[in-house]
């Protein structure tokens, strides 16, 4: 029970601590200084209307007092000893209750002058809070904003390259279409596989090629000697090719009477 104990209560810390804004908690302290300063204020006031009350009550008994002491002059002027006497006692009655009241006032009035002071150091300390309060929420909102923007950006960086590694894989397989192409017509060059497409040659075009190209040359070639023989020769020349072409194999003969 204990350890699930334990673990509730740090499960609960964590989430608190996820849910926790400081921004919030340092308004929140800087409320709660704000009301213990002003409570410290209301002391202050309090203290400072119970010293003038006693302040009034001091100057009330010491009228009273001024009076008693005329009018015991007075009664012992006329004769009246023992009405001077009665008067005299009831100022040195009222003078106790004066020493009393000056000591309850001199009590209040170092009160108050404490309380002053506290209140001003407490002032002092309430707005140093405020402006460290809002320098560290500048902070706090700056990294933050700082912080969701690297996020962001480390998004853009990974989509992009994704996009990288497709481009690169359109690329291999580009290549790889263009050095297939490239071999297949080195091999269909080299005879190496045969072109199905009609363009090729079969062997008997190629040899029929060949020898109505040598014909050619050897006829032209008898026909210049010919002409430079002096006219004779063309007609055997003409005869020697007839003959060349008789002693061709007989299925390029048909070729040749076309």
């Amino acid at each position: 029970m204990k350890r699930m104990g334990m673990i509730f209560r740090a499960k609960a810390n964590k989430a608190l601590d996820r849910a926790e804004d400081p921004r919030e908690t340092l308004d929140y302290s800087y409320q709660k200084q704000l009301e213990l300063l002003q409570k410290v204020r209301r002391g202050v006031a309090d203290v400072a209307t119970s010293r003038k009350r006693l302040e009034l009550q001091l100057n009330q008994l010491q009228g009273q007092s001024t009076k008693l002491e005329e009018q015991g002059r007075k009664a012992l002027a006329l004769g009246r000893e023992d009405l001077a006497r009665e008067a005299l006692s009831r100022r040195a009655a009222l003078q106790q209750q004066v020493t009393d009241l000056e000591t309850q006032h001199q009590t209040l009035q170092g009160e108050e002058e404490k309380l002053t002071l506290a209140a001003q150091r407490l002032q002092t300390k309430v707005d140093a809070f405020r402006t460290k309060k809002e320098t560290i929420k500048a902070t706090y909102t700056a990294a933050q904003a700082q912080t969701r923007i690297g996020e962001a950006f480390s998004g853009i960086s990974e989509e992009m390259g994704d996009v990288g590694m497709a481009i690169q894989r359109a690329e291999d397989k580009t290549a790889q279409l263009q050095a297939r192409a490239g071999a297949i017509d080195e091999l269909l060059a080299s005879g190496a596989l045969d072109d199905h497409s009609g363009m090729a040659k079969d062997d008997i075009a190629a040899e029929l090629d060949r020898i109505s190209g040598g014909t050619d040359v050897e006829l032209e070639l008898q026909r210049m000697k010919a002409e430079l023989a002096g006219g004779s020769a063309p007609k055997q020349a003409i005869e020697s090719g007839s003959a060349e072409a008789q002693d061709a194999p007989p299925n390029l003969r048909k070729y040749d009477k076309q």
